[in-house]
């Protein structure tokens, strides 16, 4: 079964991995954290997917600094300095022997809770910190396979609301986004702004390709994916036009390529969006060229 972007080749390794729990190194059907936990209980706390290649994490900086600005954001001290965290991440990949098609799932909550209540003031513990690392290599056919994307009726909110940009763990928006796509038969949903523009999809960014220009969003409504602002360096740099701008379904439905951008599979092709076939509904030669650029990219940071 796929799972669109994040279709994986299932690995039997994971069952003897250790995750890393609050710099304690256990066995992943012993990684467990108390009812009282703030992101358990709460969806309080923030998290970054991170791929690694050639045993480094890829644009290691990058993440983290993301990271801490959603911790800022939520006013949450996660007792350790980047520099501390990311040592933390390599004695954690160290101890598995992990160097290769691994993925992980980092996440900082506030930490335990002595009640069931939101006020940050009950708090009684230090942040909690989670390494989840597994072997977890995309579906190769995720390159060229085009997905499925259906436009839904749950809208990216304003910050105001909940801001979109800050990777919590409270995802329900995405999720019923998700779940929305999934009933129309599509591999994910394409999410909207408040204005009725497209913002993203519920797990990757969202990119079309109109008569050799790339466009996406402004980016106001969406996360400030790694992925995304690499591709937009990447055709900058390439001399792909590229604008993040407003756009509505319209656009989509004539354009000639489009595709989505995340961590874990990186660029993946869109042959169909509500019912409407893309370009010719295949992998295009701007993607492509794109995604050779993407890892090219990746095996420099990683080198």
């Amino acid at each position: 079964m796929s799972f669109g972007t994040h279709a994986y080749v299932p690995d039997a390794r994971n069952a003897s991995v250790k995750f890393n729990v609050n710099g304690m190194l256990v066995p992943r059907d012993q990684a467990v954290v108390n009812v009282f936990d703030s992101g358990f209980m709460l969806g309080d706390g923030v998290w970054e997917g991170l791929r690694v290649h050639h045993g480094k994490v890829a644009f290691l900086d990058d993440h983290l600094d993301r990271l801490w600005e959603g911790l800022a954001a939520l006013h949450i001290d996660p007792g350790v300095t980047q520099e501390e965290l990311a040592e933390r991440l390599s004695e954690t990949l160290a101890a598995n022997a992990m160097t290769e098609h691994v993925h992980i799932r980092l996440m900082v909550t506030r930490g335990l809770r002595s009640t069931p209540y939101q006020d940050p003031r009950v708090i009684i513990s230090p942040a909690t910190i989670v390494i989840a690392p597994e072997y977890k290599q995309p579906d190769p056919a995720t390159a060229e396979r085009p997905l499925k994307l259906q436009s839904v009726a749950t809208r990216r909110g304003r910050p105001d609301v909940q801001d979109p940009g800050l990777n919590s763990h409270s995802k329900i928006n995405c999720i019923t986004a998700c779940i929305q796509g999934i009933e129309a038969g599509a591999d994910e949903a394409i999410m909207l702004d408040p204005h009725g523009f497209v913002a993203t999809c519920n797990s990757t960014h969202f990119f079309i390709v109109r008569k050799g220009e790339v466009w996406t969003s402004t980016g106001d409504y969406c996360l400030g994916g790694i992925t995304r602002s690499k591709v937009i360096a990447l055709c900058k740099a390439n001399d792909i036009p590229v604008y993040e701008r407003n756009f509505t379904l319209r656009h989509c439905y004539a354009a000639d390529e489009a595709f989505t951008t995340g961590t874990f599979a990186g660029l993946a092709p869109v042959g169909e969006i509500d019912g409407r076939t893309i370009g010719n509904g295949t992998r295009g030669p701007i993607v492509e060229r794109l995604q050779q650029l993407y890892l090219a990219l990746i095996a420099r940071d990683t080198q």
